[in-house]
């Protein structure tokens, strides 16, 4: 599922937060197995991840592959993580917690990796990330990307 943002929580243990829908399909596959990934895509992804938004997990055999985005499993966990991703977190389902009519999920962080785009910070000559600016605008990238 795309998430508008994620946030870290904790640097020890390394814990970062995503927002939910708890009827979507993706979110009950998430409390299901206890685990996701965060895959971060670039502004090559963009139909993807419009596709991805747009279709119910539900619906489809297989959301990636419907989404034309082609996928393996993690390095420690069993989660999807996107091949072409700048960066991938594998995380491990701690908490969950209801907001309104979205559900928190906290994950620690079991395993992460990034491409030469991230070396301690992000290189924007080389990352163009996809900013959300509401469904009605959609997706954009930086000026000028």
């Amino acid at each position: 599922m795309p998430v508008v943002s994620y946030t870290s929580v904790s640097d020890s243990p390394p814990m970062v937060a995503v927002s939910s829908v708890p009827s979507h399909f993706t979110c009950k596959l998430v409390l299901e197995a206890k685990c996701f990934s965060l895959c971060i895509l670039d502004r090559d992804s963009a139909g993807a991840i419009a596709r991805l938004a747009s279709v119910s997990g539900a619906r489809v055999e297989d959301k990636l592959a419907d989404a034309g985005l082609n996928y393996s499993k993690g390095a420690k966990l069993k989660v999807p993580i996107i091949r072409g991703s700048v960066a991938t977190l594998e995380c491990s389902l701690t908490t969950k917690r209801r907001f309104g009519d979205h559900l928190l999920l906290v994950g620690e962080v079991r395993a992460a990796s990034a491409t030469e785009a991230f070396d301690g910070f992000w290189d924007f000559a080389r990352y163009r990330p996809l900013l959300y600016t509401g469904w009605r605008e959609g997706l954009t990238t930086l000026p000028g990307a």
